[in-house]
């Protein structure tokens, strides 16, 4: 599942990044979204751009589309 498929106060865990998306990776590995990595969907802009998660103490905004890039697993 993508990180644009969670809800407003899900929690989930980083499991890997789409293919294609080399570049970008090193961005969001730098930005402290690394594969195992917990976090929870905090806030979605009314229109689904941009999503605000909680990740490591702090808050980070991401882009639908960037969004998209990260693979993750709900946590129950």
């Amino acid at each position: 599942m993508k990180l644009s498929d969670l809800r407003v106060g899900d929690a989930a865990t980083v499991t890997g990044f789409a293919a294609g998306s080399h570049g970008y990776r090193a961005r969001l590995m730098a930005m402290g979204l690394t594969p195992g990595t917990r976090f929870r969907l905090k806030r979605l802009a009314p229109l689904g751009d941009p999503v605000e998660i909680e990740v490591r103490g702090f808050s980070l905004s991401l882009r639908r589309a960037e969004a998209d890039v990260i693979e993750v697993k709900r946590e129950v």
